[in-house]
């Protein structure tokens, strides 16, 4: 599907094939895999393959580094906190209320229990129509 192309779900909207750290993973290893791949933000899977969280550059730098705790020693399931998904099958509509509701740049796709992708703003600026994305943008930054 093209820009401008009307996506019905959550699957058609994501970039698919996110890859998660693991809950036993320190944050400087979750650092270094957001650098290898140009990401800012990273699933967080248990030794079950299974969501646990997402963590973000921003969590690296203000609930680690700046409280003065050490990369090196504290795992990405420390900071495994308050998981919101949304189901492959999901409308669009419904990723949407999730961010703009919780505040969330991304969102992680679930399918079958496993996380099969992210929606990012990227995605969404890519393919939601010019009043749509405003009105995303401004809700979920009105919090800010």
């Amino acid at each position: 599907m093209g820009c401008g192309e009307k996506h019905e779900t959550a699957k058609e909207l994501m970039h698919p094939g996110a890859r998660c750290i693991e809950a036993h993973e320190t944050l400087d290893r979750a650092a270094q895999m957001m650098r290898e791949m140009g990401v800012g933000a990273l699933p967080i899977c248990g030794p079950d393959d299974r969501l646990k969280g997402i963590i973000t550059d921003r969590d690296i730098v203000i609930k680690c580094v700046a409280a003065g705790h050490d990369p090196a020693k504290v795992t990405a399931g420390e900071m495994a906190t308050g998981l919101v998904w949304v189901d492959a099958d999901a409308p669009v509509q419904e990723a949407l209320i999730k961010m703009e509701k919780n505040q969330i740049r991304r969102l992680p796709v679930i399918e079958n229990h496993r996380i099969v992708g992210m929606i990012s703003e990227v995605d969404l600026a890519k393919h939601l129509p010019d009043d749509q994305l405003a009105e995303f943008v401004s809700r979920v930054y009105a919090g800010v």
